[in-house]
């Protein structure tokens, strides 16, 4: 399986070439690409010095931008997979085999990298979303997912397609209830992630209850008008 791993980053010149170095190191069998999202500090010529391959793009788009960006250069490159991957340092590259065994396995459409397969959900304000997000999703699915704000994914070819042709189709909890409505077979591969490793993250303690709202009435009301 041709797998890319796409690294969206915005502002990560502290952690961009740590996270592009330990991937290379691990020898996963994937490629990358790195998907400069419009950064105003010094990510893109840190990429353009070391030889990392990226794209750049003037102004930022977020999140569902740079993600697209990234899958429509894999479509046009012959990928049969992308992998979602941070550019924080959060996730660990030597999980990234683990996600493709399992898909190549049991051919999901879509294998997140779950920190709670295996292991219990510690009891935070944070993991109260996360419980709150699988609960609807199982509501409107019929399906668990333990993980639905896991930021390590794998998704297929089919996959892929939805989110390169939708402009409002991201990477998020979301999306991911949508498609396993629509048939998406979806797997679970406990792995471990770290705290960030550099920076600072975009989601305050506002932000993230702001989010996890959204989500929540996104699966709940708006995926039934797509």
């Amino acid at each position: 399986m041709k797998v890319l791993a796409i690294i969206p980053a915005y502002n990560e010149e502290e952690s961009i070439s740590p996270t592009v170095e330990e991937l290379l190191a691990a020898r996963t069998g994937c490629d990358y690409l790195v998907v400069n999202d419009g950064s105003s500090d010094a990510t893109e010529r840190i990429c353009r010095e070391r030889g990392y391959r990226f794209v750049s793009h003037p102004t930022n788009l977020g999140l569902t931008g740079g993600f697209q960006t990234g899958v429509k250069y894999a479509l046009a490159h012959g990928y049969d997979a992308v992998a979602q991957f941070d550019a924080d340092g959060q996730h660990v590259p030597g999980f990234l085999p683990r996600l493709i065994e399992e898909m190549e396995a049991t051919g999901a459409d879509i294998v997140i990298g779950s920190r709670f397969v295996t292991e219990k959900k510690p009891h935070s304000a944070r993991m109260i979303g996360s419980r709150l997000i699988s609960a609807i999703i199982r509501l409107t699915t019929g399906q668990r997912i333990n993980d639905p704000t896991s930021g390590l994914r794998l998704y297929d070819r089919p996959m892929m397609e939805e989110f390169a042709r939708r402009f409002d189709f991201g990477p998020e909890p979301d999306s991911l209830a949508y498609l396993m409505r629509r048939g998406a077979r979806v797997s679970e591969v406990q792995v471990s992630m770290r705290e960030r490793q550099a920076g600072e993250s975009y989601l305050s303690a506002a932000k993230s209850i702001s989010y996890m709202a959204r989500i929540c009435t996104s699966v709940l009301l708006a995926q039934w008008f797509r």
